[in-house]
């Protein structure tokens, strides 16, 4: 059974309206939420980036019956993997009696850098992601955990606030590379659209959820989704390791210039009031593999999207 969810955007909301569109998200039947973990928004016009963790608290407590999912964060650098066992496992027994899911994934330079390390290629932080992985279903036992590996050390750590059940952890992939090391580490696969690498992930004996996010901006016009978009997401006109790579707002805030309105209106993004293309949109995704489709919209106006979802798109499924 495929289940449908609505993207808590940190990039582009405070802590307290991401709290209200979790309520929301929730009241109008969503099945489940994701929620980004940044440092810093993408560019600056999005204009926010709290602390996951603290979000995540607030999200518990306003809400009842939703799943929630972290869609992802990297426990490689800027949060420890000592420190990511901790704040997940006090995450998922605030959401007793539903699903968290841990999202994880080799990260942005945007979010990772900042404490002056050296930024590694990809291959070198899908290795420290293994790693961190075996770091945190350690502390997951809730035994005394020493560790020294090649990229950390743990002493003498141990957690005693554990949820009943630990969460599945979900890991992000673009290339079959990381498609392969998802199916070897990961209990799920999470990727933003629809991607083939998820069969990567199944041949190579990936079990579990499987995560695809959808992009959108619900406006009263095409014209009107266009320009908000290319406003306040111009980002998903970048292709290749450039997202990766770049470590500063005001970087892809510059790169972003060459992104045109078209490029936004060309793109996999579902601009406009139309419910269709959503509904075409989500099909597609089942039909690629995907049993857990959530939907971002980009810009101020979410209820645009709750209104769209609530009226036509949820109950076409």
């Amino acid at each position: 059974m495929t289940e449908i969810g609505y993207t808590l955007s940190s990039e582009e909301h405070g802590p307290n309206d991401l709290v209200d569109h979790a309520r929301k998200a929730e009241e109008i039947g969503f099945d489940f939420l994701s929620i980004s973990d940044h440092y810093h928004p993408w560019v600056p016009e999005q204009g926010d980036a709290p602390f996951v963790w603290s979000t995540l608290g607030g999200v518990a407590e306003a809400t009842t019956d939703v799943d929630v999912g972290i869609g992802v964060s990297a426990p490689i650098m800027r949060i420890h993997p000592a420190l990511y066992a901790q704040a997940s496992a006090t995450a998922a027994t605030m959401f007793e009696g539903r699903e968290f899911y841990a999202g994880v994934g080799t990260g942005e330079s945007l979010n990772e850098h900042i404490y002056g390390d050296h930024w590694p290629e990809h291959a070198v932080r899908l290795e420290m992601l293994e790693e961190a992985v075996d770091v945190i279903r350690s502390l997951w036992t809730g035994e005394e955990v020493s560790h020294r590996g090649e990229h950390y050390t743990v002493e003498n750590a141990q957690l005693f606030t554990l949820p009943e059940e630990t969460p599945p952890i979900c890991v992000s992939a673009y290339g079959p590379r990381a498609a392969q090391a998802a199916a070897d580490v990961g209990d799920g696969f999470w990727a933003v659209g629809p991607q083939d690498t998820v069969e990567t992930w199944e041949e190579n004996g990936g079990e579990g959820p499987r995560f695809c996010q959808l992009t959108a901006c619900v406006a009263d016009s095409e014209e009107e989704a266009v320009s908000t978009a290319h406003e306040q997401w111009p980002n998903s006109g970048l292709a290749g390791e450039m997202t990766a790579i770049l470590p500063t707002p005001s970087h892809f805030e510059q790169a972003t210039e060459m992104v045109s309105e078209d490029d936004i209106a060309e793109s996999s993004m579902l601009c406009g009031p139309d419910a269709q293309p959503h509904i075409d949109s989500i099909q597609r995704a089942i039909d690629a593999g995907y049993d857990h489709v959530y939907v971002h919209q980009v810009g101020d106006d979410q209820d645009a999207l709750f209104e769209l979802y609530e009226e036509e798109v949820l109950p076409s499924f």
